[in-house]
């Protein structure tokens, strides 16, 4: 095993590294841009170096400051986290070849999967089943006209390097082809640097649902059961689970087989995820690999017993998986949501600022992985993600019990709006409770003021946020900004605490 580990990244994520490095009685090294100097990843770690000013470009996404951070701090070994490099090749090998360990899956096979073309070739080949589209990469109009004429409107055009909803979008007929080739096109030129697109057949309502993988230097590859993650924004995850309510266990036996088969496909190694999107007969086919530890990656630890990052770090030092697929087990359920700071009833766009009180949610089943603390700042520089709280419950409805309970007792106010009342009201909802939803379900089912909806939880998670920014006011003896997206105080805090125990009543 290694004896230093420099995580490459910040948030929560970095945090969630370092807790993991103490487990294995490693030292950490965080790495922190100008805007992040006081940030809890830089408190947490052993060490913390700069790496530049503020914007990402300039900081977290130098390689020569990052491995320069490394050598002078002597890490042996480099973690990406999710985001930045984690899905980099050319930084991969770059620690390689500085002599340190890159925790995480060989170059080669980031560089197979980070290119949707081909992947889907690669996966086809190898048995995975892919959605009808088109085989290669497109260039023109004229050429999705003729793939659209093959397989059948409506299609999604993607963009070969895009990745976490971004360069997507549907046609539903050849009235709109041309704008949006032309719309995916730029966009993938923008934000990815390569303008190569390809065309799926869309799969009407589907579940998005993925296998978590685990594969070691030794050959042995493992799955670590599905997550749900079906409930999206603009094909952005907001809640996740494990099990899914949609897959049965003859399902979940053949996907988890496929996925495998599919890391096996590219000689993977360290911890991967195989996404899916099954349609409503449970077919399912091969949307992506995700190269890296997921977000949602408490989910699966919360219900399996094992720690995703920890093993990472023993694969990466050359160590066997600690089990077989046969010792792999599913425990109880778990659920998690974004805590973001973003505003619901504006578009959701972000919505950070400077935390003034904080009070996270605690308790029997509770787990909440944050990047932050009371009088920290979410900066607006980098993804306003506050925390991810997780809930474990025996069964479903055990777990959003506990989740709606933690939603209630999550207390955060300042400068910031977060998406905590949407939670509130996704984990109300009569078709989340029934388990029956898919990708569309935000859109199809979500207004901008269905939060405002008064129910027991969130009525007294308001006035206690209430009280809490009144007596903030009273103890600072000014007049600043209260919990934006949570109204303004006019009264007393006794008035407030008056509110808040009729409410308990």
């Amino acid at each position: 095993m290694f004896k230093r580990v420099l995580i490459a990244n910040r948030g929560e994520i970095a945090v969630r590294i370092i807790r993991a490095c103490r487990d294995l009685g490693l030292e950490s090294v965080a790495v922190y841009s100008e805007a992040d100097r006081a940030a809890l990843h830089v408190r947490e770690a052993d060490q913390a170096v700069l790496v530049g000013p503020a914007p990402a470009a300039e900081s977290y996404l130098k390689i020569d400051r990052i491995l320069d951070a490394a050598q002078r701090t002597g890490a042996d070994a480099i973690h990406p986290g999710y985001g930045f490099f984690s899905e980099n090749a050319r930084f991969a090998r770059a620690v390689e070849k500085a002599g340190i360990v890159w925790i995480g899956p060989p170059p080669e096979a980031i560089e197979k999967m980070g290119d949707k073309v081909e992947a889907r070739k690669l996966m086809a080949a190898a048995g995975v089943p892919v959605v009808p589209g088109s085989p290669e990469t497109l260039e023109t109009e004229a050429e999705v006209r003729a793939i659209a004429k093959k397989i059948g409107f409506p299609i999604m055009i993607k963009a070969a390097a895009g990745g976490g909803g971004k360069g997507m979008r549907l046609v539903e007929g050849d009235r709109d082809l041309a704008s949006v080739v032309r719309t995916v096109s730029s966009e993938a030129k923008s934000s990815f640097g390569d303008g190569r697109f390809y065309v799926e057949k869309f799969v009407g309502n589907p579940r998005h649902i993925e296998m978590q993988v685990l594969a070691d230097q030794k050959g042995n590859t493992v799955h670590v059961f599905e997550r749900e993650c079906s409930i999206q924004r603009r094909n952005q995850k907001v809640v996740e689970e494990s099990p899914s309510p949609f897959v049965t266990p003859a399902m979940r036996t053949r996907m988890g087989e496929v996925a495998v088969q599919a890391a096996k496909a590219v000689n993977y190694r360290s911890a991967g995820t195989i996404e899916f999107l099954a349609d409503a007969d449970r077919n399912f086919y091969f949307l992506e690999m995700n190269t890296r530890i997921q977000v949602e990656h408490p989910v699966t630890e919360m219900v399996t017993g094992i720690d995703l990052v920890r093993t990472q770090m023993e694969i990466a030092a050359g160590k066997p998986l600690p089990f077989k697929q046969s010792e792999i087990t599913q425990r109880g359920w778990a659920i998690e949501c974004r805590i973001y700071a973003e505003d619901p009833a504006a578009g959701f766009v972000p919505a950070p600022g400077k935390i003034e009180t904080l009070r996270f949610p605690d308790g029997p089943g509770i787990r909440n992985d944050a990047g932050v603390y009371a009088g920290a700042e979410v900066p607006i520089f980098y993804d306003p993600m506050i925390s991810k709280l997780a809930a474990w419950g025996a069964d479903r409805a055990q777990a959003i019990d506990r989740m709606r309970r933690a939603l209630g007792e999550f207390v955060i106010t300042g400068e910031l709006t977060t998406n905590l009342a949407f939670h509130r009201w996704i984990v109300n909802h009569p078709q989340f409770l029934a388990g029956n939803f898919d990708t569309s379900f935000i859109s199809r089912e979500y207004h901008p003021d269905a939060d405002a909806v008064p129910d027991a939880d969130s009525a007294r998670t308001a006035a206690m946020l209430l009280a809490a920014v009144a007596l903030q006011r009273n103890t600072n003896h000014a007049q600043g900004p209260a919990a934006a997206g949570h109204g303004r105080d006019r009264g007393s805090a006794w008035r407030t605490f008056g509110r808040l125990e009729m409410l308990r009543r």
